[in-house]
């Protein structure tokens, strides 16, 4: 069985989308796959939604995507999932997301991502991701919310730690520190929202808000992984 765990802070205007094209993605598999939604402190329809599409949907409130992502992950193993993939609420997975992570054959695929509105930014912003984002096979972008991990390479890195930004970047290091193979692909691409109003401090959102104020210059310290 293929899990699919998908963390969600108040996320009804988007995540209709979201699981749209993860049941896509699901129909292209002869093996059942099994999505779980982890509400994390939501005050809107995010987990009556998620039942709708037939989810699985824990909900917690810890307001905490490195807890709502391990919460997801121990549901998945523990219903004996051998493979685990990860995106976010906010994101449209293309339908060959888990056939091609498969057909890496690897511990873990680390994906890349794309933005298809801007609308809501200045056109520096849209140029300051191109110019900076490693848009190819070998890239070291580690993104939740492009992510799949075998059920044994996870257990042993320990899975994800409950932290507010940057649980994805740990996890992924400590699949190298085990030895775990990560393959680095473009493809397949997740394609993720531009919105400037962030879920996770230090998330996407607010790498695009950074841009915004230094005119597409990238600010010490700042980093997009």
């Amino acid at each position: 069985m293929i899990g699919v765990c998908i963390p969600a802070h108040d996320e009804a205007a988007l995540i209709g989308a979201c699981l749209d094209s993860v049941c896509a993605a699901a129909a292209q598999l002869q093996e059942p796959v099994r999505i779980v939604v982890v509400a994390d402190a939501c005050r809107d329809a995010t987990a009556a939604l998620a039942r709708t599409w037939g989810c699985d949907v824990v909900e917690i409130g810890a307001r905490c995507v490195g807890t709502a992502r391990a919460v997801g992950m121990d549901h998945l193993v523990g219903l004996g999932a051998r493979w685990l993939c990860c995106t976010d609420a906010d994101s449209r997975v293309p339908p060959q997301w888990i056939t091609a992570q498969l057909a890496c054959a690897s511990d873990a695929v680390c994906g890349t991502i794309g933005v298809e509105d801007w609308h809501e930014h200045p056109l520096h912003v849209a140029q300051a991701f191109a110019s900076h984002y490693q848009d190819r096979n070998g890239h070291r972008h580690i993104h939740g919310a492009n992510l799949g991990v075998s059920s044994a390479a996870y257990r042993r890195a320990g899975g994800f730690a409950p932290l507010v930004a940057h649980e994805d970047v740990r996890l992924v290091e400590a699949l190298l520190a085990q030895q775990a193979t990560v393959a680095w692909v473009r493809d397949p691409r997740v394609i993720t929202s531009a919105r400037r109003i962030a879920r996770a401090p230090e998330g996407f959102a607010a790498w695009l808000q950074a841009r915004w104020h230094t005119g597409g210059g990238v600010p010490a310290g700042a980093a997009l992984t």
